[in-house]
């Protein structure tokens, strides 16, 4: 069938549907109230009922991929293993203190000592932290702290709230932190509680494009976009950044659904007009088009183009489609938005209505990883080229930390004049316990084996210990130029997954999770390669 009477069958249904919907609406108007009330009530039971049917379901029985490195020999080198003990401390340190202030909460305020959550996670109790630390305590060998975590998500942790939460951060986060501890540790209840979770965020992608919303209330389905995003649209990195998760999901249950939304997504996107070759942060989830010209490698667009690498590298390098995608963005990134400054730093800027502005945001800084993980595979032997950037920009982060008092780096620096790598407005000067600089740091360490990475990620650790740490956990900084900060009184649940995983991992041996059997997702939680010419693919219907 060609594309132009798919269009015309498509636009067709959509206009009898929206007629179907005027009409039942206007005899929806001459009901009376009670009738309605009623009305909802035996819909709701229909719809719950259903539920019920679907969440019994036993999975089909998937060959699990050979897992490679979930555990490692400790570090031969007795100042490297005092150092891995030393983060391993600090773990346990955030871990009991939230298991005895803010447990089943998603996080914990450390100095008033009690539970904390935002509203990305809406109004419910889901243990956030729980579910992000799972993976951290398997590999650091805290067994018994993992098995409390598993012991609340077996008995509480439940989906069928009424709750608006983050469709992007609860994929990150939960399903991603499910997905992850399933593989390391083989048991099943995170299988089904990321699949029964994932059922939940389905209804988000009931939108005109078929790009989902930002939001979803868990329970009714019902899905919206931030208020503050650009004319309501949806937002690049958060769409953008459920491949990884999706196919997984597909593949554990045989069922393609999760696999077909992503892949739709990607087709859209690579079907749209690009200006100047970058992909702006904003796209109207009804009309399909662009929202504000701006484009980003942190925050709003920087795991778009992270799950493009990672996407071919998941597929142990067979989505070909996914990896061209990345170099021709990288391509327009490094043409458009990567300068070097007068100081001699190189940074990524944000493209602006037309204009490049010359800050750099802390979640920029994970691109310094990226760019070295993308380097083997890169075109026209561009692979020294990207690893050389990266270490580029692992230095310039590394400024952006050494050039503060507590060596903790700010939320955002700019490159303007005289100053460099430093923030400039207050509202910027934070710290919020942040990965993204120590996740480069590990990656560079990966690919290099420099020593100044583990004396850069070691000076991080000690300073987030004597300037973080507080008796009731670790708590985010106001400004790290001020000798004597204020605290925020949060940890965050990605301190947990991210920050003190990457300060493990770099200083374990290599063999820990090595980067040819496991792709990270953007929360820093390992999922397996799935190797699609062996028969665990090909045997799965979701990927015939």
């Amino acid at each position: 069938m060609s594309t132009g009477t798919e269009e015309e069958r498509l636009r067709n249904k959509i206009r009898a549907d929206h007629e179907k919907a005027l009409e039942e609406a206007k005899e929806k108007l001459k009901k009376s109230r009670d009738e309605i009330r009623a009305e909802i009530q035996t819909e709701k039971n229909k719809v719950a009922q259903e539920m019920k049917k679907k969440d019994s379901k036993p999975l089909p029985p998937v060959p699990v991929p050979n897992l490679i490195g979930i555990n490692s020999e400790d570090p031969t080198d007795k100042d490297i293993r005092e150092k891995r003990d030393k983060i391993k401390e600090m773990m346990k340190h955030a871990w009991e203190n939230y298991r005895q202030y803010g447990w089943g909460h998603n996080e914990l305020k450390p100095i008033a000592r009690k539970g904390h959550s935002t509203n990305i996670f809406g109004n419910s109790q889901m243990g956030a932290t729980i579910v992000d630390a799972l993976d951290t305590l398997y590999i650091m060998g805290l067994h018994d702290e993992f098995r409390e975590g598993q012991d609340w998500i077996d008995k509480n942790l439940d989906f069928s709230v009424n709750s608006e939460v983050s469709v992007f951060e609860v994929n990150i986060r939960f399903i991603g932190g499910l997905l992850a501890a399933y593989y390391l540790s083989g048991q099943e209840v995170f299988k089904l509680k990321a699949v029964q979770l994932a059922g939940k965020l389905l209804p988000a992608f009931n939108t005109p494009t078929g790009i989902p919303w930002a939001m979803v209330n868990l329970k009714s389905g019902v899905g919206r976009n931030w208020g503050w995003a650009s004319a309501g649209s949806s937002i690049l990195a958060e769409f953008g950044t459920l491949h990884m998760e999706f196919v997984h999901l597909s593949y554990l249950t045989g069922d393609p659904v999760y696999y077909n939304k992503v892949m739709h997504i990607r087709k859209l996107l690579q079907k749209m007009d690009r200006p100047n070759g970058l992909y702006p942060n904003y796209l109207n989830p009804r009309t399909g088009r662009w929202g504000q010209h701006h484009t980003s490698v942190g925050g709003l667009g920087d795991s778009f183009y992270e799950y493009l690498l990672k996407a071919w590298l998941m597929s142990d390098k067979m989505d070909t489609e996914a990896r061209k995608m990345y170099d021709d963005a990288i391509e327009a990134i490094e043409r458009h938005l990567i300068r070097k400054s007068n100081g001699g730093l190189t940074y990524i800027g944000e493209w602006k209505n037309g204009h490049l502005e010359r800050k750099m945001g802390h979640l920029t800084c994970f691109a310094g990883g990226m760019f070295a993980l993308g380097a083997d595979g890169s075109r026209d032997d561009k692979a020294g080229h990207y690893l050389q950037l990266g270490a580029e920009i692992a230095h310039t982060c590394h400024e952006s930390y050494d050039r503060t008092t507590l060596k903790l780096g700010p939320e955002a620096f700019k490159f303007d004049g005289g100053l460099e790598a430093v923030a400039v407005r207050q509202n910027e000067k934070y710290y919020i316990l942040r990965p993204e600089v120590i996740e480069t740091y590990w990656y560079m360490w990966r690919f290099t084996h420099d020593p100044k990475y583990r004396q850069w990620g070691w000076e991080a650790a000690q300073a987030i210990d004597k300037y973080c740490r507080v008796s009731g956990g670790f708590s985010g900084v106001k400004d790290v130029y001020s000798s004597s900060p204020a605290y925020d009184d949060v940890q965050q649940s990605f301190f947990l997954a991210e920050t003190l995983k990457y300060l493990y991992l770099l200083f374990s041996n290599d063999d820990l999770l090595p980067l040819d059997n496991w792709v990270f997702n953007t929360e820093a939680h390992p999922l397996p390669v799935l190797h699609l010419a062996n028969t665990t693919l090909s045997g799965n219907p979701a990927y015939r």
